[in-house]
């Protein structure tokens, strides 16, 4: 009689079903999954409400250098990438297709069929599930469980399950409410966790009162970058409270050092409104254009009535007949970020377990079978998804890491 290793995976979003997978495929291990919530991968759905962009196309050396800790996942990213992706999603009868920014979507776009398929056949391999069910400690050797459907929360009526090892995929803790709520950092120490921040978020800008027509309003076509960034291209929106959207996110990472080198204070960024022209051709323009007024003169130049608007609040009213240092703002825009938003309504988060409390293997070097995978370890990156395939990519390391250990 065949003695299969007992392994709890604590979390069903993607990098636990990645490893529950890759243990599946072995077959002589009993793997249960405990989720709290009463269905998996919720933020996996809910990523995937306006289209699943589950990984990208771009080179994969360009690709792992979108990571803050590149060099940690090189090995992880390297087993399990976009190629590897697209056929398991084949595997699974979705096909897909790249963009024309190169992001990878299921052809149907939307997260729910690919991850139908993904839990029937994990169901079908004997993978176990318990729903409801919220792990309230852990110890080599055995978790402590409390069936949230069924026992009584005064009294906190737990049960202790023995089990050879345990993988935690219990995510950060933005988007809490869809149950990445950080209740895991109880069970390590705080030295080996590097505190959370949040990523791919909006930041905060004090627009005035002038800017209430433009809430909602995007800022397209442009560059963004931060002190010491490289300038990238894309768009963003003006919101109440500041600028959110894609273009913005990629520089929230080196937003963040200027916050932390500042202690708090502020950060700079700069927006170039019209890339396909330098400083000198605007000049120009703007040169030729002296009978005109103001509005009618940046149209010209090609500003839409966002971006004008934009310069009108950020920009000193006595620099608006200047030419020379309109086109410097133009081309290098100001902007004063005074923080994030909360951590709650980010994307994701920087931080988490700290890759010096891992061995290679992604188990913590205090215990003897404990492993992470996922958005809980401490590394950052962009939208794009870059993010979906680090946390398929790690939980897909700690199973094989497992099955030969």
């Amino acid at each position: 009689m065949i003695i299969k290793r007992k392994v709890a995976i604590i979390g069903a979003g993607p990098a636990g079903l990645a490893c529950a997978e890759v243990l599946a495929e072995r077959g002589d291990f009993d793997i249960s999954i405990y989720e709290q919530k009463p269905s998996a991968a919720r933020k996996f759905l809910m990523a995937g409400k306006t289209g699943l962009n589950i990984t990208h196309n771009e080179p994969l050396r360009d690709f792992i250098d979108r990571y803050d800790h590149a060099e940690w996942l090189r090995p992880m990213v390297e087993a399990f990438h976009a190629e590897h992706i697209q056929a398991w999603m084949q595997g699974l009868g979705i096909e897909s297709y790249i963009g024309s920014s190169g992001r990878i979507f299921p052809n149907e776009m939307k997260a729910a069929p690919l991850l139908r398929a993904w839990l029937k056949r994990l169901q079908n391999q004997g993978v176990k599930f318990h729903y409801r069910h919220q792990v309230r400690h852990i110890q080599d050797g055995e978790i402590t469980v409390i069936d949230l459907k069924n026992s009584d929360l005064k009294n906190n009526q737990t049960r202790i399950e023995p089990v050879d090892a345990i993988v935690m995929a219990c995510g950060a803790v933005s988007w809490s409410q869809l149950g990445s709520d950080g209740r895991w950092q109880s069970w390590l120490d705080d030295a080996q966790i590097e505190p959370f921040q949040a990523s791919n978020v909006g930041v905060c800008v004090a627009w005035s009162d002038f800017m209430q027509a433009c809430f909602g309003q995007p800022l397209k076509r442009i560059r963004a970058w931060a002190e010491g960034d490289t300038p990238q291209f894309g768009e963003m929106v003006i919101s109440h409270y500041g600028l959110e959207g894609g273009l913005v996110y990629r520089c929230n990472r080196a937003l963040r050092e200027q916050l932390k080198s500042k202690n708090g204070s502020s950060a700079t960024l700069y927006l170039d409104l019209l890339p396909a022209f330098s400083q000198a051709e605007l000049l120009e323009k703007l040169q030729h254009g002296k009978k005109q007024s103001l509005n009618t003169l940046w149209q010209r130049i090609g500003l839409d009535k966002t971006k004008i608007a934009l310069l009108r609040d950020v920009v000193a009213k006595s620099d608006w007949n200047d030419h020379v240092k309109m086109a410097q703002h133009i081309k290098q825009l100001v902007i004063n970020v005074q923080g994030f938003r909360p951590i709650e309504e980010a994307i994701s988060c920087a931080g988490g377990i700290k890759q010096e409390a891992l061995d290679e293997s992604l188990k913590l070097k205090n215990s003897r079978a404990i492993y992470a995978c996922g958005e809980m370890l401490d590394w950052d990156a962009p939208t794009g998804g870059y993010l979906l395939t680090a946390c398929m990519a790690s939980g897909r390391w700690v199973g094989e890491q497992l099955i030969y250990n």
